[in-house]
């Protein structure tokens, strides 16, 4: 098994490879792996979280005939075939920064209901998530919205728009900055990961409260 070794500027780099085949052989060579084993690394410790076997799920980009990509990531899933339809945890990178996420996005069948878990715990949701954590309601997109600034105002925006618009999507996890220290160094990286899933168990959980209800 491949071991994590740490980001570097170069990974980050690859994102200003002009056209689709210099930059998808780039990916694969450089940063795939590096996604593949960091998830892989993180995989045990997400199952133990969660009580579902988690599996990975690296992104190949598959369907690009012209646009390279300008980001990629590795998700963590319940399912050893797929994770776009089911809530999952997402690592991955732009050229900007490292994105850690917990996702429920458009192909989720249980977008509607999970709006509705979110409004039940909005008190919760809204006290446990820390300052420094960030939202998105398109994972195409590297624009996020700083909890901070998330009053109930906009977080019940979001929900609502869950509920009602047929790509909405909601993400809430951390950005690291590409020159954050940390991203050098496997082992303080890994824990940061480990904590911010952590962090955002609770989310996890109320989408096992779904299927349970």
């Amino acid at each position: 098994m491949t071991t994590f070794k740490g980001f570097t500027q170069e990974d980050f780099d690859v994102f200003s490879i002009p056209g689709l085949e210099n930059r998808m052989e780039a990916l694969r060579e450089r940063v795939s792996p590096k996604l593949d084993a960091l998830a892989t690394e993180l995989a045990p410790d997400v199952t133990a979280m969660t009580g579902d076997e988690m599996f990975v799920h690296v992104a190949k980009h598959a369907r690009r005939k012209t646009n390279p990509p300008n980001d990629t990531w590795a998700a963590l899933a319940s399912n050893k075939r797929g994770y776009k339809k089911l809530p999952h945890f997402q690592i991955g990178l732009w050229e900007t920064h490292v994105f850690l996420w917990f996702a429920v996005i458009y192909e989720s069948p249980i977008k509607k209901d999970f709006a509705f878990e979110l409004e039940q715990h909005k008190n919760e949701v809204l006290q446990h998530i820390p300052e420094d954590f960030v939202w998105s309601v398109d994972h195409m997109k590297p624009d996020s919205i700083p909890h901070s600034k998330v009053d109930e105002d906009k977080y019940l925006s979001m929900t609502e728009r869950l509920k009602s618009v047929k790509k909405a999507e909601i993400l809430c996890g951390r950005n690291i900055e590409r020159g954050d220290e940390r991203l050098k160094d496997p082992e303080s990286f890994l824990a940061l990961c480990k904590e911010t899933f952590q962090t955002l168990e609770p989310l996890y959980r109320y989408t096992k409260q779904i299927e349970r209800e």
